[in-house]
């Protein structure tokens, strides 16, 4: 039986006994619990905002209702997407038995991956287009012909069905900037994870002659997410300039600094996401790895 050495936790930097260390060094119970509860208060502050969001799309639609009712026209405009992975409905308000007017119109309301509609009508081919989860919420690029879509938990079958409403109102952009993975590799499918970015970005070559993917940052929430985003970001960087597609390596920015990262070990510091933001801004301007 092998006898325990001391060694060093990647996380917290405290000594402990272990009889095996991993390729991925060692981290102490305690740093994997603080991992793990981060996890779950990342989860539930997403959950919250998605509520908020939601909140507001309900609030909306019953003004829109109460005007309708009231004899007033509504023209309802709000389009509906088709993630894979949430569905739409429909919101029907319940008249009282005593009423005589009923609204025969349909309102249609939108889950928390809201479509690109909204975005710049005025020559979308001359504009740049930036979307991804989560990790690009506070990206900042200092044009005005850029647009930056954050889809809190999407994955990239979400980004997918976001750009098909794209593409089927004819849009066109000068660039698009993927950002997906950290959401993907939680399936633990790496191969159908591969396929599906894959597709986001054949769809996204129809809508654009240059086509970015924004590689994964080194997220610190364990050694498994850890190892899954380290070989997806190398997978990454070798099929994108095989295929004629820009690629981002964040991984080389970020690593080794945890201060570009919050508290949850996942998402970006103001620091961090400055730092994003300029990593796209130069892949903007023609500078992002191609490697042809």
């Amino acid at each position: 039986m092998a006898s325990p050495a001391i060694v060093i936790c990647t996380a917290c930097h405290m000594y402990s006994l272990s009889i095996s260390v991993g390729d991925e060094g060692f981290t102490c119970d305690k740093c994997k619990e603080i991992v793990r509860l981060t996890e779950k208060i990342s989860e539930l502050e997403t959950r919250i905002q998605t509520l908020i969001e939601d909140s507001k799309n309900v609030r909306a639609l019953d003004t829109a209702l109460d005007a309708s009712s009231s004899g007033s026209p509504v023209h309802c405009s709000v389009p509906v997407t088709g993630p894979l992975q949430q569905g739409n409905w429909v919101t029907v308000r319940r008249h009282s038995r005593g009423s005589k007017h009923h609204s025969s119109v349909p309102i249609k309301t939108l889950n928390r991956f809201s479509p690109l509609s909204e975005a710049p009508t005025e020559k979308p081919d001359e504009s740049a287009l930036v979307i991804g989860d989560s990790i690009v919420r506070n990206v900042k690029i200092e044009t005005p012909a850029t647009i930056v879509q954050c889809l809190p938990g999407a994955r990239a079958p979400d980004i997918l069905a976001n750009l098909k409403v794209l593409a089927n109102a004819k849009r066109k952009y000068s660039k698009i900037v993927i950002h997906a993975g950290a959401n993907d590799v939680r399936l633990r499918q790496s191969e159908i994870t591969k396929n599906n970015i894959k597709e986001v970005c054949e769809l996204a070559s129809m809508m654009s002659d240059t086509v970015i993917c924004s590689g994964p940052l080194p997220a610190y929430r364990g050694d498994e997410m850890h190892s899954r985003l380290s070989s997806l970001n190398g997978w990454m960087s070798k099929w994108c300039p095989q295929n004629n597609k820009g690629f981002i390596d964040n991984w080389t920015s970020f690593w080794g600094r945890p201060d570009l990262l919050k508290r949850d070990g996942l998402h970006p510091s103001w620091g961090g996401a400055a730092l994003l933001s300029r990593n796209m801004a130069h892949s903007k301007r023609g500078r992002c790895c191609f490697n042809l």
